[in-house]
């Protein structure tokens, strides 16, 4: 694992061919432009972020920011990348995943498929109710249907910042091996949203697909924040 401080994070490119669910009670977030941005706005995300067992660098700014200000070389790796290593993973050792998040519909699409290609693992799921913010009712809940299946891998889906806050005050509540915190690939991994073609993530476009597939949703996110990651990058090179 190549592990480099990076801002105000430690940020970690591992090899996922050598991860494993044995290794501990690990909580892995992603890190990106947008999400770093946000968080320099939102203190509660940055320590959840800053909380991280595992950081990945998720987005090709952050390893240019890597490069850039660290001289170091690390890979991209995105939420979808780490959730694929896990499903191999668990088919290969009859392990147990469980997905906390988004709605029923799309549980059910995520069950079928892992069904129909994993039929190894055992998976289970939660759909908590859609609101800003939970209440302690909610939260035993949350907790209450994990910790019954107690998987060997815990996705949590509930978009960002609300699913790192969300993980990082619960992780030690949390009977599961590791909690990946891994957003959209919900809705990737259902087919309710298509994920770039490969051929336009290795151009490194893949943002531009997303730009394209959801303009009211993902303008802000890329012709914003975007620009804004890149004025804190220049500053931080600047100083430094």
């Amino acid at each position: 694992m190549t592990e480099i401080e990076l801002f105000d994070y430690k940020v970690a490119s591992i090899n996922i061919d050598e991860y494993s669910h044995k290794q501990g009670h690990k909580l892995i977030n992603t890190i990106n432009a947008y999400s770093y941005v946000m968080a320099e706005d939102n203190i509660e995300f940055k320590k959840a972020l800053q909380s991280s067992d595992i950081l990945l660098p998720d987005g090709f700014p952050i390893v240019t920011a890597a490069k850039l200000l660290k001289k170091q070389s690390i890979s991209k790796i995105a939420g979808a990348d780490i959730h694929k290593y896990f499903l191999e993973l668990a088919q290969q050792d009859g392990l147990k995943v469980f997905y906390l998040g988004s709605s029923d519909t799309t549980l059910s699409l995520i069950k079928e498929r892992i069904t129909n290609e994993y039929p190894a693992i055992k998976c289970s799921s939660y759909s908590p109710p859609y609101k800003p913010q939970f209440s302690d009712k909610d939260n035993v809940a949350m907790i209450n249907a994990v910790n019954d299946f107690a998987p060997d891998v815990l996705f949590v889906g509930m978009t960002a910042p609300k699913q790192e806050i969300w993980a990082a005050k619960h992780k030690d509540l949390l009977n599961a091996s590791v909690i990946c915190c891994i957003g959209a690939v919900f809705d990737f991994y259902a087919g309710t949203v298509k994920r770039a073609p490969r051929y336009m993530i290795a151009m490194k476009l893949e943002w531009f697909y997303r730009l394209i597939m959801e303009p009211k949703r993902m303008w802000r996110r890329y012709l914003i924040y975007s620009p804004k990651f890149a004025f804190y990058m220049l500053k931080a090179f600047l100083r430094k």
